[in-house]
């Protein structure tokens, strides 16, 4: 990635998730749930729930309301079964999106996702049309100042894969999933906090859209996290800071 546009990128993203908090508690409510369904209530035995549970934290929910989500999960509590869904598609400018889903109505939620991207001048494509043009991987994106070399030499020795600076000083760090969890308690036991930590779908190419362009796909990307069923949505489009 272009390194200016990265960080920038990274911001706005970051400004807009937060502007829609009022979302975030349901949605981890239904990860924590699927977490517990499919790998059990113990979170030392289930990474998946215990990264749930971290978001969880950082959102300041309550233990009560957490402890009631993962009942749910394993059974011990009555609650709708919720069905993992990845749709591909395309925005703007031929930029590739991936919308991931959990919902109790396939139906419903394709005809939800279908509506935003056919509204907004995208199209839902098939599975795999755009998956490939992303990577599976842990990240960890350190504000600019952060000491690289402290970075780097903790990301190595953890086992990240790769280590990357940009052109205002910020940092990533990348790695496998499963190595997720052992770097983030390295750059804890370091005592350095990433702005963003997180198992994601990285994008390997970007589509740079500007002006009115940039301001239809962030419509487009907008629509798609307002839906009720959306858990995570990923593009390779990068906007121009005056184009948002």
């Amino acid at each position: 990635m272009a390194g200016h546009s990265k960080w920038a990128n990274i911001q706005h993203r970051k400004g807009r998730q937060d502007a829609k908090r009022g979302k975030l508690f349901t949605r981890v409510i239904k990860e924590i749930t699927v977490a517990a369904k499919f790998g059990g209530g113990d979170p030392a035995a289930n990474p998946r729930l215990r990264l749930a549970m971290d978001k969880a934290s950082e959102a300041n929910m309550p233990k009560d309301t957490v402890q009631r989500a993962i009942q749910r999960g394993v059974g011990g509590l009555e609650g709708v079964n919720y069905e993992e869904i990845r749709y591909e598609g395309y925005g703007i400018g031929g930029a590739a999106v991936i919308v991931d889903c959990l919902t109790d109505n396939r139906i419903r939620t394709v005809a939800e996702v279908r509506h935003a991207f056919s509204k907004n001048g995208g199209n839902l494509g098939t599975d795999g049309s755009v998956a490939y043009l992303f990577k599976h991987c842990g990240q960890f994106l350190f504000a600019p100042g952060t000491p690289e070399e402290k970075v780097m030499e903790v990301a190595i020795e953890a086992g990240a894969d790769d280590v990357n600076t940009d052109e205002e000083g910020g940092i990533e760090v990348v790695c496998a999933p499963g190595d997720f969890e052992s770097l983030k308690a390295a750059f804890g036991k370091a005592g350095l906090k990433a702005d963003v930590a997180e198992i994601t779908m990285k994008p390997l190419t970007q589509t740079e859209l500007v002006g009115e362009d940039a301001a239809k796909m962030q419509k487009l990307l907008d629509a798609l996290e307002n839906l009720d069923d959306m858990q995570q949505v990923y593009t390779n489009a990068v906007f121009d800071e005056t184009g948002t």
